[in-house]
């Protein structure tokens, strides 16, 4: 009776010389987050092979000072996404980064104090300069001082502000790549970052320019109704996670039909049983109607700094760059 559960069994994984996609395929047969980390990469190469799909990633965490910019950077310029909502700290250490600014390696157990009286910051296990920060904000100040006075999304300020980075910093960083790709950057809170802080220095100075977060609403569910299917990926949870998941929300009540992301998949630490976002399950939001029913859904609960390099790599073996559609050109 109970043989219609014992159908696959599970594999031992064998230690050889082979490809990191093909490890992924074979934890497929393993257990656990392993098997996870093997169908979240599934699933996000089978998005890649869809035709007429729109790709969202919601980054959150402080995934640049961690190392991990040059991926994402990778996945815009591979058409690995179509549309990144993101903090505004992230992309603030991006910029600090592409213009010659250095993340450092620490120590958990430094001294912060003492860390505080160099004028060091920390993040975890990694230092930083604070004036170096501190030049960041001046700078961003200084190019809010020169836009014209009008309301502007986050999405409209980034690609104007990766325009100017990409005439000074290197190529290969999250905002000048989204940039030259034409793919829209949201950060619905801008003020929670040294971005903010810039764009308040910039008002102090008699230069006031309206960032309209409202609008932001707008244009990324413009997205969601222009697209025959969506997908979502989520390093982390909090803002950018809902930020995405309410598109299919807020299309539905607009009428067009919406019912859900098509596929979904999360990289998370945080459980469920606590009602925090970050860690809510996609069962959860189909009852919100943010995801189908029907979708592709598989969350990973790990350390996104350990399943972004093992991820990146196996896509970029097993997938081909896709075409890219320059979204920012259609709002």
């Amino acid at each position: 009776m109970g043989r219609k559960y014992l159908r696959e069994p599970t594999e031992p994984i064998e230690v050889r010389s082979r490809k990191i996609s093909e490890l992924t395929d074979a934890m497929l047969k393993t257990g656990f987050q392993g098997r996870k980390l093997a169908q979240a990469i599934e699933a996000w190469s089978a998005m890649l092979d869809e035709k007429e799909l729109t790709i969202f990633m919601g980054l959150s965490g402080a995934m640049v000072p961690a190392g991990m910019r040059k991926i994402i950077a990778y996945m815009i310029q591979e058409g690995f996404i179509d549309c990144l909502v993101t903090t505004g700290a992230n992309l603030f250490h991006d910029i600090h980064e592409a213009l010659g600014g250095k993340h450092y390696i620490g120590s958990h157990t430094a001294d912060d104090n003492d860390l505080y009286k160099c004028g060091i910051d920390r993040i975890y296990d990694v230092f930083a300069e604070e004036e170096r920060f501190r030049d960041i904000d001046h700078l961003i100040a200084d190019f809010a001082k020169n836009l014209d006075a009008k309301n502007y999304s986050t999405r409209e300020f980034i690609h104007l502000l990766g325009a100017e980075i990409s005439k000074k910093g290197e190529k290969d960083s999250i905002i000048v790549s989204a940039y030259e790709s034409g793919l829209p950057i949201f950060v619905p809170t801008i003020a929670d970052s040294s971005i903010g802080i810039g764009l308040m220095l910039a008002r102090r100075a008699g230069k006031s320019l309206p960032v309209d977060v409202i609008k932001d609403v707008d244009e990324i569910t413009q997205m969601v109704e222009k697209s025959k299917k969506t997908g979502v990926v989520y390093i982390g949870g909090g803002v950018p996670k809902n930020f995405i998941q309410q598109t299919e929300v807020t299309s539905s009540i607009l009428g067009s039909g919406a019912k859900g992301h098509d596929y979904a998949i999360q990289f998370t630490t945080d459980p469920p049983h606590y009602g925090g976002l970050s860690g809510c399950t996609f069962e959860e939001a189909v009852s919100w109607g943010k995801v189908s029913a029907a979708a592709k859904k598989v969350q990973v609960y790990v350390d996104a700094t350990i399943a972004l390099p093992i991820v990146s790599h196996a896509l970029q073996e097993k997938s081909k760059k896709r075409k890219k559609v320059d979204w920012n050109s259609t709002f």
